[in-house]
Protein backbone atom coordinates (compact mmCIF):
# COMPACT_ATOMS: atom_id res chain seq x y z
CA UNK A 1 0.00 0.00 0.00
CA UNK A 2 2.90 2.39 0.65
CA UNK A 3 4.54 1.58 -2.40
CA UNK A 4 0.94 2.43 -4.11
CA UNK A 5 0.68 5.75 -2.37
CA UNK A 6 4.41 6.88 -3.08
CA UNK A 7 3.49 6.29 -7.10
CA UNK A 8 0.28 8.06 -7.85
CA UNK A 9 0.34 6.71 -11.17
CA UNK A 10 0.40 3.05 -10.39
CA UNK A 11 -1.92 3.68 -7.69
CA UNK A 12 -4.77 5.37 -10.20
CA UNK A 13 -4.40 2.21 -12.78
CA UNK A 14 -4.51 -0.06 -9.76
CA UNK A 15 -8.01 1.93 -8.05
CA UNK A 16 -9.45 1.92 -11.49
CA UNK A 17 -9.04 -1.57 -12.02
CA UNK A 18 -10.48 -2.35 -8.52
CA UNK A 19 -13.34 -0.09 -9.03
CA UNK A 20 -14.21 -1.42 -11.86
CA UNK A 21 -14.56 -4.79 -10.89
CA UNK A 22 -16.64 -3.94 -7.95
CA UNK A 23 -19.14 -2.46 -10.17
CA UNK A 24 -18.65 -5.70 -12.38
CA UNK A 25 -19.28 -7.93 -9.37
CA UNK A 26 -22.37 -5.61 -8.13
CA UNK A 27 -24.01 -6.04 -11.50
CA UNK A 28 -22.91 -10.36 -11.77
CA UNK A 29 -25.03 -10.46 -8.46
CA UNK A 30 -27.55 -8.49 -9.41
CA UNK A 31 -28.25 -10.93 -12.35
CA UNK A 32 -27.93 -13.96 -10.14
CA UNK A 33 -30.42 -12.78 -7.34
CA UNK A 34 -33.62 -14.27 -7.59
CA UNK A 35 -35.23 -11.15 -5.82
CA UNK A 36 -36.86 -9.25 -8.69
CA UNK A 37 -39.05 -7.52 -5.80
CA UNK A 38 -36.52 -5.57 -4.78
CA UNK A 39 -37.55 -1.70 -3.36
CA UNK A 40 -35.83 0.63 -5.94
CA UNK A 41 -36.62 3.52 -3.99
CA UNK A 42 -35.14 2.16 -1.02
CA UNK A 43 -32.23 1.42 -2.99
CA UNK A 44 -31.43 3.95 -4.39
CA UNK A 45 -31.96 6.58 -1.02
CA UNK A 46 -29.04 4.04 0.72
CA UNK A 47 -27.14 4.63 -2.83
CA UNK A 48 -27.01 8.35 -2.61
CA UNK A 49 -26.65 8.09 0.80
CA UNK A 50 -23.36 6.04 0.46
CA UNK A 51 -22.30 8.02 -1.90
CA UNK A 52 -23.07 11.42 -0.23
CA UNK A 53 -20.75 9.60 2.42
CA UNK A 54 -17.82 9.14 0.08
CA UNK A 55 -18.46 12.72 -1.54
CA UNK A 56 -17.48 14.16 2.32
CA UNK A 57 -14.69 11.85 2.51
CA UNK A 58 -13.19 12.57 -0.05
CA UNK A 59 -13.24 16.33 0.36
CA UNK A 60 -11.91 15.57 3.74
CA UNK A 61 -9.28 13.53 2.51
CA UNK A 62 -8.01 16.08 0.10
CA UNK A 63 -8.29 18.60 2.52
CA UNK A 64 -5.51 16.84 4.84
CA UNK A 65 -3.70 16.23 1.76
CA UNK A 66 -3.84 20.07 0.86
CA UNK A 67 -2.89 21.25 4.49
CA UNK A 68 0.07 18.82 4.64
CA UNK A 69 1.12 20.08 1.14
CA UNK A 70 1.00 23.58 2.00
CA UNK A 71 2.64 23.00 5.92
CA UNK A 72 5.80 21.23 3.73
CA UNK A 73 5.71 24.99 1.45
CA UNK A 74 5.83 26.84 4.54
CA UNK A 75 8.33 25.06 6.69
CA UNK A 76 10.56 25.52 3.25
CA UNK A 77 10.37 28.87 3.59
CA UNK A 78 11.28 29.08 7.35
CA UNK A 79 14.53 26.97 6.72
CA UNK A 80 15.57 29.43 3.73
CA UNK A 81 14.55 32.71 6.50
CA UNK A 82 16.63 30.93 9.14
CA UNK A 83 19.51 30.55 6.76
CA UNK A 84 19.48 33.82 5.61
CA UNK A 85 19.22 35.22 8.91
CA UNK A 86 22.32 33.16 10.27
CA UNK A 87 24.30 33.94 7.50
CA UNK A 88 23.68 37.31 7.95
CA UNK A 89 24.26 37.44 12.18
CA UNK A 90 27.65 35.87 11.27
CA UNK A 91 29.00 38.85 10.76
CA UNK A 92 29.44 39.93 14.73
CA UNK A 93 32.33 37.37 14.90
CA UNK A 94 35.98 37.45 13.47
CA UNK A 95 36.48 37.45 9.91
CA UNK A 96 37.92 34.14 10.16
CA UNK A 97 35.06 32.85 11.75
CA UNK A 98 32.56 34.42 9.46
CA UNK A 99 33.93 33.13 6.76
CA UNK A 100 34.35 29.87 7.96
CA UNK A 101 30.78 29.36 8.73
CA UNK A 102 29.51 31.61 5.73
CA UNK A 103 31.27 28.61 3.34
CA UNK A 104 29.86 25.90 5.71
CA UNK A 105 26.19 27.40 5.58
CA UNK A 106 26.69 28.04 1.38
CA UNK A 107 27.75 24.49 1.52
CA UNK A 108 24.35 23.41 3.76
CA UNK A 109 21.83 25.34 1.61
CA UNK A 110 22.93 22.97 -1.16
CA UNK A 111 22.51 20.30 0.73
CA UNK A 112 19.06 20.98 1.33
CA UNK A 113 18.15 21.92 -1.73
CA UNK A 114 19.29 18.30 -3.43
CA UNK A 115 16.84 16.91 -0.50
CA UNK A 116 13.95 18.86 -2.20
CA UNK A 117 14.76 17.80 -5.40
CA UNK A 118 16.29 14.29 -5.50
CA UNK A 119 14.22 11.65 -6.11
CA UNK A 120 17.17 9.11 -5.86
CA UNK A 121 17.06 7.13 -3.08
CA UNK A 122 20.70 6.43 -2.73
CA UNK A 123 21.52 9.83 -3.64
CA UNK A 124 18.82 11.11 -0.68
CA UNK A 125 20.93 8.81 1.27
CA UNK A 126 24.35 10.72 0.41
CA UNK A 127 22.74 14.28 1.16
CA UNK A 128 21.13 13.11 5.19
CA UNK A 129 24.61 11.89 6.08
CA UNK A 130 26.21 14.89 4.73
CA UNK A 131 23.81 17.29 6.05
CA UNK A 132 23.87 15.49 9.17
CA UNK A 133 27.51 15.71 9.22
CA UNK A 134 27.10 20.02 8.07
CA UNK A 135 24.90 20.05 10.87
CA UNK A 136 28.17 19.07 13.55
CA UNK A 137 30.60 20.67 12.09
CA UNK A 138 28.16 24.21 11.83
CA UNK A 139 27.58 23.60 15.55
CA UNK A 140 31.41 23.18 16.67
CA UNK A 141 32.23 25.95 15.02
CA UNK A 142 29.16 28.49 16.15
CA UNK A 143 30.10 27.17 20.02
CA UNK A 144 33.54 27.72 19.17
CA UNK A 145 33.08 31.50 18.01
CA UNK A 146 30.79 32.50 20.49
CA UNK A 147 33.06 30.77 23.21
CA UNK A 148 35.86 32.71 22.13
CA UNK A 149 33.77 36.55 21.67
CA UNK A 150 31.25 35.93 24.64
CA UNK A 151 28.74 38.77 24.48
CA UNK A 152 25.07 39.35 24.22
CA UNK A 153 25.28 40.16 20.82
CA UNK A 154 27.48 36.52 20.09
CA UNK A 155 25.06 34.82 21.54
CA UNK A 156 22.52 36.08 18.83
CA UNK A 157 24.75 33.73 16.30
CA UNK A 158 24.07 30.86 18.54
CA UNK A 159 20.40 30.88 18.64
CA UNK A 160 20.27 31.15 14.92
CA UNK A 161 22.31 28.60 14.49
CA UNK A 162 19.76 27.13 16.48
CA UNK A 163 16.94 28.26 14.72
CA UNK A 164 18.72 26.36 11.64
CA UNK A 165 18.82 23.27 12.70
CA UNK A 166 15.49 23.52 14.21
CA UNK A 167 14.02 24.29 10.91
CA UNK A 168 15.56 21.26 9.06
CA UNK A 169 14.21 19.11 12.00
CA UNK A 170 10.77 20.63 11.69
CA UNK A 171 10.97 20.53 7.88
CA UNK A 172 11.59 16.78 7.92
CA UNK A 173 9.17 16.28 9.99
CA UNK A 174 6.24 17.85 7.22
CA UNK A 175 7.63 15.45 4.76
CA UNK A 176 6.75 12.30 6.94
CA UNK A 177 3.32 13.57 7.93
CA UNK A 178 1.33 11.97 5.33
CA UNK A 179 -2.21 11.07 5.14
CA UNK A 180 -3.10 8.14 7.61
CA UNK A 181 -3.35 4.57 5.56
CA UNK A 182 -6.33 4.20 7.81
CA UNK A 183 -7.97 7.02 6.46
CA UNK A 184 -6.77 5.61 2.53
CA UNK A 185 -8.62 1.91 3.51
CA UNK A 186 -11.64 3.77 4.49
CA UNK A 187 -11.90 6.38 2.15
CA UNK A 188 -11.14 2.93 -0.78
CA UNK A 189 -13.46 0.49 0.93
CA UNK A 190 -16.38 3.42 0.57
CA UNK A 191 -15.47 3.70 -2.79
CA UNK A 192 -15.43 0.03 -3.54
CA UNK A 193 -18.98 -0.36 -1.48
CA UNK A 194 -20.20 2.15 -3.82
CA UNK A 195 -19.36 1.15 -6.93
CA UNK A 196 -20.65 -2.93 -5.93
CA UNK A 197 -23.69 -1.19 -5.06
CA UNK A 198 -23.97 0.96 -8.55
CA UNK A 199 -23.41 -2.44 -10.26
CA UNK A 200 -25.82 -4.05 -8.55
CA UNK A 201 -28.74 -1.84 -9.30
CA UNK A 202 -28.03 -1.81 -13.24
CA UNK A 203 -31.10 -2.98 -14.91
CA UNK A 204 -29.20 -3.27 -18.14
CA UNK A 205 -25.90 -3.83 -20.22
CA UNK A 206 -24.07 -0.51 -19.54
CA UNK A 207 -20.45 -1.34 -19.28
CA UNK A 208 -19.21 1.98 -20.75
CA UNK A 209 -21.36 3.87 -18.17
CA UNK A 210 -20.22 1.55 -15.00
CA UNK A 211 -16.56 2.91 -16.16
CA UNK A 212 -17.49 7.10 -15.25
CA UNK A 213 -18.03 6.39 -11.48
CA UNK A 214 -14.93 4.52 -11.14
CA UNK A 215 -12.53 6.81 -13.45
CA UNK A 216 -14.05 9.74 -11.61
CA UNK A 217 -13.09 8.06 -8.46
CA UNK A 218 -9.39 7.10 -9.69
CA UNK A 219 -8.75 10.64 -10.45
CA UNK A 220 -9.80 12.25 -7.46
CA UNK A 221 -7.74 9.37 -5.25
CA UNK A 222 -4.48 9.90 -7.68
CA UNK A 223 -4.94 13.83 -7.35
CA UNK A 224 -4.66 13.46 -3.52
CA UNK A 225 -2.33 10.53 -3.44
CA UNK A 226 -0.12 12.79 -5.80
CA UNK A 227 -0.40 15.90 -3.74
CA UNK A 228 0.21 13.70 -0.77
CA UNK A 229 3.95 12.54 -2.10
CA UNK A 230 6.12 14.74 -1.53
CA UNK A 231 8.85 13.20 -3.32
CA UNK A 232 7.55 11.19 -6.64
CA UNK A 233 4.66 13.13 -7.43
CA UNK A 234 3.50 15.58 -10.23
CA UNK A 235 3.14 17.94 -7.92
CA UNK A 236 6.03 18.75 -5.91
CA UNK A 237 6.97 21.52 -2.84
CA UNK A 238 9.85 23.17 -5.13
CA UNK A 239 13.28 24.66 -3.05
CA UNK A 240 12.06 28.16 -4.58
CA UNK A 241 12.83 30.31 -1.33
CA UNK A 242 16.22 27.90 -1.01
CA UNK A 243 17.40 28.34 -4.45
CA UNK A 244 16.84 32.38 -3.93
CA UNK A 245 18.88 32.55 -1.18
CA UNK A 246 21.46 30.33 -2.81
CA UNK A 247 21.82 32.13 -5.77
CA UNK A 248 21.66 35.55 -3.41
CA UNK A 249 24.87 34.22 -1.45
CA UNK A 250 26.85 33.02 -4.28
CA UNK A 251 30.23 34.80 -4.57
CA UNK A 252 29.74 36.68 -8.17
Amino acid sequence: MNFLLNHPLAFFVITLALLWIASRVGTYFRKQSQDEGMDEEHFKLILGATLTLLGLMIGFTFAMAVSRYDQRKDYEAREANAIGTEYVRVDVLSAANAAELRALLRDYLDQRILYYTSGDSERLRQTRAKTSQLQSELWSEVTASVSAQPSAVSALVLSGMNDVLNSEGYAEAAWRNRVPLAAWILLISIAIYCNFLLGYGAHRKTSMLLLVLPIALAISFFLIADIDSPRSGVIRVDPQNLESLADSLRPH
